[in-house]
């Protein structure tokens, strides 16, 4: 997918766009926002579940 190279930039700039001190609190929001959306995609649908009862 990326390179090191590339992954060391990118981590550059989300440093310099959020400071040292952001970084921690960015990284565990997203890390929350993709736990969440994972969480989401494999959990069934309520509803999808009340129309088969039916």
């Amino acid at each position: 997918m990326f390179g090191t190279g590339e992954l060391i930039v990118i981590l550059c700039i989300i440093l310099l766009l959020f400071g040292g001190k952001k970084l921690p609190e960015v990284a565990r929001s997203l890390g929350k926002g993709i736990r969440e959306f994972k969480k989401a995609c494999y959990e069934p649908d309520e509803k999808e579940e009340k129309h088969t009862e039916d």
